[in-house]
């Protein structure tokens, strides 16, 4: 990991970021309601960095990551990158934008073109953005294969002769063409052999230490982004219910949701695995169509109290730049306002059956 810059404007800036899907019904399409995919998510990526964004699926982190991208369109909130607002920025205008922002697909598979060749597909951003290299297009193609690990000599080769593994790595070729400042990545090793996830994990590594990339990689599996992340932010249901640096979010996590993804990690050593609780969330994800009011996870916790349905908890600072939005945190520091306010509203009412 690189280490991040201090002391500068973030390269990304993400506030109250929103999508909301409209639901439509009948002969005129009358919009009768909205899946809120993405509901008032905000975060910032600093130079350097790897915000690593995790989740269940159909929380909204993919989504998040084509807004941030602008391969869709927000609803509402701001994108700010490198100081300038690319909200609603249109196309014409975010092409050259593209440069500096790039995205890693999930699927190897549907991602390349299988009638295209290897020096079709990495050398495709060359051609569409009209770039000049010094030695021409194949030159340029075949040292990007040998940066991410390919034999520059598959160059006329097609997709359906390599790996899985393979593939990814030819994605990511294509994503370095034009030496992006930011790189989302949603979930690129997830569709991978499990055997070969670490080795794509380490060749993302060693090119952000290479060319001094930065990183927001989304995942749902909280192992899969713990070596590559400095700071970890969790979904749950279209917004991000705690945020913090590795270090402390995976030592202390404070939201009980974080808790329960991290109980389901597995433990290969097994004098670590001896009085390591799991815990087992009941029933299902709401759906983003009706999501639950106030905390939207309290149709799920086992600390969810009266105050948890009626008042939506902040997502605030409760260490040092660790944020978490829970009205009863787990392992704070200290008992802040709001956990105080919550226990005084509750009394002894003790908690709910949710």
């Amino acid at each position: 990991m690189s280490e991040p810059l201090s002391g500068e404007e973030p390269l990304l800036s993400v506030q109250d970021l929103q999508k909301h899907f409209p639901v439509t019904k009948g002969l005129f399409k009358r919009q009768v309601g909205a899946v809120k995919a993405v509901d008032g998510v905000s975060f910032e990526v600093r130079r350097g960095e790897t915000l690593g964004l995790v989740g269940e699926s159909g929380c909204g982190k993919s989504t998040t990551g084509r807004l941030v991208t602008r391969l869709l369109e927000p609803t509402g909130g701001r994108i700010v990158f490198e100081g300038r607002d690319i909200t609603h920025m249109r196309q014409g205008a975010l092409r050259p934008l593209r440069r500096d922002m790039q995205m890693i697909f999930q699927d190897p598979y549907s991602s390349l073109n299988p009638r295209h060749t290897v020096g079709t597909i990495v050398g495709a951003p060359f051609r569409i953005q009209g770039i000049q290299t010094e030695h021409g297009v194949k030159k340029a193609v075949q040292e990007l294969l040998e940066l991410v690990g390919l034999n520059p000599e598959h160059y006329n080769r097609y997709p359906h002769e390599f790996s899985g593994g393979q593939r990814q790595r030819i994605g990511i070729a294509r994503t370095l063409a034009l030496k992006p400042k930011l790189i989302i990545a949603d979930e690129p090793v997830s569709a991978l052999d499990v055997s070969i996830q670490a080795q794509v994990i380490n060749l993302l590594e060693d090119l952000q230490k290479e060319l001094n990339l930065t990183y927001v990689v989304i995942a749902h599996d909280l192992s899969v982004v713990r070596h590559i992340s400095d700071r970890v932010a969790v979904m749950y249901l279209g917004k991000i219910v705690e945020i913090g640096d590795r270090k402390s979010l995976y030592g202390s996590p404070m939201h009980p949701y974080t808790n329960a993804l991290l109980s389901a990690v597995p433990v290969p050593d097994p004098r670590k695995r001896e009085g390591r609780e799991r815990i087992r969330l009941v029933g299902d994800v709401p759906s983003p169509l009706n999501p639950p009011p106030a905390c939207r996870f309290h149709t799920r916790c086992w600390k969810a109290q009266e105050v948890c349905k009626t008042v939506e908890p902040p997502l605030e600072e409760l260490a040092g730049g660790h944020m978490v939005a829970c009205h009863f945190p787990e392992n704070a520091p200290q008992k802040g306002d709001r956990e105080r306010k919550a226990e005084a509203a509750v009394g002894d009412g003790g908690a709910s059956d949710a």
